[in-house]
């Protein structure tokens, strides 16, 4: 069944992986799935990687927006952003592939944004599901974030993975900061998420609407320390123990 999104922007951050970027515009094309405009934000990739994209663009019209170096993760967002001219975006990394029927599911998605104008970003993935979850329909939850619920995993309310939002998204909660590292970069609008009392929804199938595709030809461009990485029982506890007091400071001072 075929899906047009002419009020939604796909916006795709691209680094060096023009195999997964054909990949997953190829998945949009197959489910029938075609939206208002496609911008992909190039973060200053290698020529030959240009080329690539350059010769995608015939076969998916997109517009490519690039730069001569690369400036990191919010730089690139935040350009692509600024490229975006309908009421919504759909926010996806090139990494990332939607499952069968996911036009179904933007659908609906799309249909509780025009239905709830408090509602900023609807989440379609996720490392682990939101521990604070109110039904709302069609396997949406609202999250519901207060400061005193115990656990760090509270504070993650916003998150860079595959998420509807308004485009006036950077009014109410600003750009995303530059010239820091990725992960701090994601956290930092995740802080403004909260403060500027940002309403999200999120789909409790989490791992059911996107496959993250980190392939030996095309790894994963995202490094983290060896550290926030150890499945060690004691260093998880010291781990979390440290994030909710650290995130409980940054949020109320």
């Amino acid at each position: 069944m075929p899906f047009h999104f002419p009020t939604i922007t796909l916006l795709v951050t691209h680094y060096n992986r023009s195999q997964s970027l054909a990949r997953l515009l190829q998945a949009f094309q197959k489910q029938e799935i075609t939206f208002g405009n496609i911008v992909v934000s190039d973060d200053g990739s290698k020529l030959e990687q240009i080329d690539k994209l350059n010769d995608l663009v015939p076969q998916y019209q997109f517009n490519l927006v690039t730069t001569p170096q690369n400036k990191g993760l919010g730089n690139n967002i935040n350009k692509g952003q600024d490229a975006v001219t309908t009421a919504y975006t759909l926010y996806v990394q090139e990494d990332f592939d939607p499952f069968p029927d996911y036009g179904r599911h933007l659908k609906n998605a799309l249909g509780i944004m025009n239905e709830r104008a408090d509602v900023d970003m609807v989440r379609f993935y996720a490392y682990f599901k939101y521990p604070y979850l109110k039904p709302y329909r069609d396997g949406f939850s609202e999250m519901i974030f207060k400061i005193w619920y115990p656990g760090y995993k509270k504070f993650h309310v916003y998150s860079d993975h595959p998420h509807l939002r308004r485009t006036t998204f950077f009014e109410k909660f600003g750009r995303y900061a530059e010239g820091i590292k990725g992960d701090r970069t994601e956290f930092l609008m995740n802080l403004s998420f909260i403060k500027k009392k940002g309403k999200a929804m999120f789909y409790e199938d989490f791992k059911g609407v996107f496959n993250q595709v980190n392939s030996s030809d095309e790894p994963s461009t995202m490094t983290r320390s060896d550290m926030r990485q150890s499945n060690n029982p004691l260093i998880a506890v010291a781990r979390a123990v440290y994030r909710n007091v650290k995130h409980t400071w940054e949020v109320l001072f």
